[in-house]
């Protein structure tokens, strides 16, 4: 695909309530204390990552009706968290989750507007639509919106915090006008507060897979935090995201692509290989494993022994609920439940170990020697599969440690990323044009905007 090899970046995704974080280490550290945060993102600016990432939660995730005790769960607001970090990092990108359903346009986009010009034009905002009514509850709106109407709605929000971010033109003392939207959900009749930042307006980061999310990242998005991190599959992504970026009117590599990876490294492929079934066997206990499968089968099963075949009783529930994140909704449990029986016992898998082979996302690990994964590496940056990876750490706040002393130097001697930041701004370090009043796909959101009235959800 590519005739040059890309230069791949990384970056680090702290999860907001995760069961691959490690907890159980005495090393294991605070997912609320400030030092764990600072550890983590000046590790990575050291190896020149372009971004640090906060996803967000925001409701804690229950099991049984009661917050679940087994994940990593809850974590400081991430703006918040970011603004102080801009203050202990000078080069890194500051990545906010914010959520379209649950924020109001006006009052997110001058936040982060604050944050990328505190942090000197490092501030991105990842967009996520949940909808849900369980997570609504913590809401006055809970569970007013539509699941098909979230990307309408999410669409309208962005294009309004764009003009909002657009109407203060270059050297001008004050915005060119209010900007005003009406529409089912909310009204805007808005002059906004602040100046553009060095980068003009955050980064956009998206991560909807569906259809319809795919689309809606191809015109609104400057990154996809993508889950096809597996080469053919991560290949086969960049094609539609392409095609689907030239439909929507923008060029070919508008948007930069990212897979959510691990990364478990050795000196040694065996030593590698042996580091994973340790890191596995903390990730995925006992007791994680039985939690697990009571999620599909909606019944208690501690009186099952882990290291036995999946209980043959049915499940409790038709489908699977949203308490436990989005990876456990909306599964057919007595089609998925009988699937997984037939599936572990032609495998010969107990319990444990088929939790461990499904819950680990394999095809989102990079297992190997420092230079065997960075062969891997390379070959996706002359294949220009992915634009580089946004990367979990299994562990708090060392988990970057060996991946910057020793897989990003070899890296460098391939020529496949960085050894310097090219700029200042998080749009320069991606390799991003600066939005302009030139954009075809955007290019009304830099006027004024006259009040307008919507028929359809926002």
């Amino acid at each position: 695909m590519a005739t040059t090899p890309r230069r791949l970046q990384f970056g680090v995704f702290f999860q907001g309530v995760n069961s691959g974080t490690i907890w159980k280490l005495p090393e294991s550290g605070s997912q609320t204390d400030f030092e764990s945060f600072r550890r983590l993102a000046q590790t990575a600016e050291r190896g020149l990552f372009a971004a640090f990432f906060l996803g967000e939660g925001l409701r804690l995730r229950e099991h049984f009706g009661r917050p679940h005790e087994l994940d990593v769960a809850g974590r400081p607001d991430a703006q918040t968290m970011l603004a102080a970090l801009a203050a202990v990092t000078s080069r890194i990108g500051l990545v906010a989750t914010q959520n379209t359903t649950y924020n109001d346009p006006a009052d997110l986009a001058h936040r982060l507007a604050s944050l990328d010009l505190l942090s000197g034009g490092r501030a991105a905002w990842n967009v996520v639509t949940t909808d849900n009514a369980w997570t609504g509850e913590n809401f006055r709106r809970g569970g007013y919106l539509d699941h098909a109407d979230r990307y309408r709605h999410a669409e309208a929000f962005i294009r309004t915090a764009k003009e909002i971010w657009d109407s203060w033109h270059a050297g001008a003392d004050a915005p060119a006008g209010p900007v005003r939207h009406e529409g089912r959900h909310y009204t805007v009749d808005y002059r906004p507060r602040l100046p553009r930042s060095p980068q003009h307006r955050p980064v956009l980061f998206q991560a909807g897979d569906s259809a319809e999310g795919r689309d809606f990242a191809a015109r609104q998005a400057d990154v996809i935090f993508s889950g096809h991190p597996g080469f053919d599959d991560a290949v086969a992504f960049r094609t539609d995201i392409t095609e689907r970026t030239l439909r929507a009117g923008r060029p070919a590599d508008a948007v930069r692509i990212m897979p959510a990876s691990e990364f478990i490294l050795g000196a040694t492929g065996a030593e590698a290989a042996e580091k994973r079934e340790w890191v596995r066997s903390l990730q995925i206990g006992p007791q994680q494993a039985i939690a697990y499968l009571e999620q599909f089968w909606g019944r208690p099963l501690d009186g099952y022994d882990p290291d036995g075949p999946l209980p043959e009783i049915g499940p409790a529930v038709e489908q699977t609920s949203e308490t436990r994140g989005s990876g456990f909704h909306g599964a057919k449990a007595a089609e998925l439940t009988s699937q997984w029986r037939r599936e572990a016992a032609d495998k010969g898998l107990s319990i444990l170990q088929f939790v461990r082979a499904k819950a680990g996302r394999p095809d989102g690990s990079f297992v190997g020697s420092y230079s065997e994964v960075a062969d891997l590496l390379a070959k996706y940056a002359h294949a220009g599969a992915v634009d580089g990876f946004n990367i979990s750490p299994w562990l708090i706040p060392t988990g970057l440690d060996d991946i910057v002393n020793h897989l990003v130097p070899e890296l460098q001697e391939r020529g496949i990323y960085p050894t310097e930041y090219r700029g200042s701004t998080l749009r320069e370090n991606l390799g991003l044009d600066v939005p302009g009043s030139s954009e075809p796909y955007d290019s009304a959101l830099t006027q004024p905007a006259p009040a307008k009235t919507e028929s359809a959800h926002p």
